[in-house]
């Protein structure tokens, strides 16, 4: 998929864990890990408004596209 999820790199930014930031931000951690690694199909805007609060961070830093070819450059397919 050409939508990248970089939840990961901005929690070890932030140095937070995934169970702070669900705690935070009201949604299981379950919830947060099929986002994490990519598999969520969608998410709410007002989860993601919420993820950023917590996080300060822009959509663009969590959410990122990447092409076909950047994608197997970096082994993603």
């Amino acid at each position: 998929m050409p939508i990248v999820v970089n939840l990961d790199v901005i929690l070890a930014k932030r140095k937070m864990s995934l169970t702070a930031l669900s705690e935070r931000v009201g949604i299981t951690i379950a919830n947060l890990s099929v986002l994490k690694s990519g598999k969520a199909k969608a998410i709410r805007f007002s989860t993601l408004e919420e993820i950023c609060k917590v996080l300060h961070c822009q959509p663009a830093d969590i959410l990122e596209y990447v092409g076909e070819k950047e994608l197997a450059e970096r082994k993603l397919i």
